[in-house]
């Protein structure tokens, strides 16, 4: 089982990944992950911090020329802004100056800013916002990029792609297309939609929500494919694939909605319509709809794995709103970080992060080994037995 643990503060010097439990043998190309973390900075609506951050990993430990050794991998992600901070966020040096003056006392609504400040008695939210930040997805958008490299490398047919259906009001209904036409159209999309003309009208959206000192949200979609039937079990609740998956999914910071399948549809139609029927031809079982999103009993059951999640809109504004001052308790505008106007694409990159490290421990649970080419001997046994049936 692959465990994972981040560190790091937005302003601080860099973003740290552990990642224990990646078995030895594994050849990882430092720019399979610099490609997830580009492609986490893009899209249409990203703040002036993306103008300054050009993720780059950093491996320091758990390989050797290239390959995995079965020890712990270290990545560290610098932060380019650092030097603009290093007096107000140093680890150890005392701060040389009046601490008051850079206190931020003005909890956002939205944010982690009060109730951490709460629940940590601290004075200065700085002290919360610092590590809820969603830039500490930058590091697990890294060890999501591990875990993919090792997906493929055990699924030759696995690939995963997330895709933009709606920004505010502005929607499209991306069911009629294939997996394939999914990721061409999207990738070409600056808000990635795979949809032109929905694309420009959600770019639109944006351009006022910004002019208004506002921001948006968005629903996205996420799929898999070439996963093998059995991943997950039925056995536990802690084990069931489904469960896992929302879990880490709502993990994401302003994630507030996670469906699999045709999630809260499923509950407006009669069985007869959501279930989806079993079929055999010579390639084995399938399923003539996809309804359960390729999730049954918590369980893979050889289809397409579907996920659409919510992202509310980012908690700073521009335009604040309404909030207290934590010292005064004096009613005020909540405090104006550089932030995003929409970053729903970049959320997606970031889901896909966080799917492949779930998929990667029920994997490894399935065909566990230590080595690469044990586990890839124990998946070709399983799958001969599968087709056989």
């Amino acid at each position: 089982m692959i465990r994972y643990l981040t560190a790091g503060e937005s302003h601080g010097p860099q973003l740290t990944v552990i990642i224990e439990g990646v078995p030895a043998g594994l050849c990882v190309g430092v720019e399979d992950i610099n490609a997830q973390l580009a492609r986490r900075q893009g899209g249409y609506g990203r703040g002036g911090r993306m103008k300054i951050e050009k993720d780059k990993v950093e491996i320091t430990s758990g390989l050797r020329w290239g390959v995995t050794l079965g020890s712990p991998i270290t990545m560290i992600i610098k932060n380019r802004d650092w030097e603009s901070w290093r007096d107000k966020m140093h680890p150890t040096n005392p701060y040389d100056g009046d601490e008051d003056e850079i206190a931020v006392t003005k909890p956002r609504p939205g944010h982690a800013d009060l109730s951490g400040a709460l629940k940590y008695h601290f004075d200065d939210v700085r002290n919360v916002l610092e590590r809820s930040s969603a830039r500490e997805t930058a590091a697990r958008t890294a060890a999501g990029a591990l875990a993919r490299v090792l997906i493929k490398e055990l699924f030759s047919d696995f690939d995963i792609h997330s895709y933009v259906t709606t920004i505010g009001k502005v929607m499209f209904d991306a069911g009629e297309l294939t997996f394939e036409q999914k990721v061409e159209f999207s990738n070409k999309s600056e808000v990635a939609c795979p949809d032109e003309v929905t694309s420009e009208k959600m770019k639109a959206h944006i351009d006022k929500a910004k002019n208004d000192g506002d921001s948006l949200g968005g629903v996205i979609e996420i799929e898999a494919k070439g996963l093998p039937v059995g991943l997950g079990s039925h056995t536990h609740w802690d084990k069931r694939l489904d469960g896992l998956l929302a879990g880490s999914l709502v993990s994401i910071p302003a994630i507030k909605g996670v469906e699999i399948g045709a999630g809260f549809a499923s509950a407006y139609y009669p069985g007869s319509l959501v279930h989806d029927e079993i079929m055999h031809d010579e390639a084995g079982f399938y399923r003539k709809s996809n309804n359960a999103g390729g999730i049954e009993g918590g369980m893979t059951n050889g289809e397409n794995l579907f996920m659409r999640i919510a992202m509310k809109p980012i908690p700073t504004l521009y335009k604040p709103l309404q909030s207290v001052d934590l010292k005064t308790k004096e009613p005020f505008e909540a405090s104006v970080e550089r932030s995003d106007i929409c970053a729903v694409p970049a959320a997606g990159v970031v889901a896909e992060a966080v799917v492949c490290l779930t998929l990667v421990n029920v994997i490894l649970e399935k065909f566990g080994g230590d080595q690469i080419d044990e586990i890839r001997q124990n998946y070709q046994s399983y799958l001969k037995y599968v087709q056989e049936r």
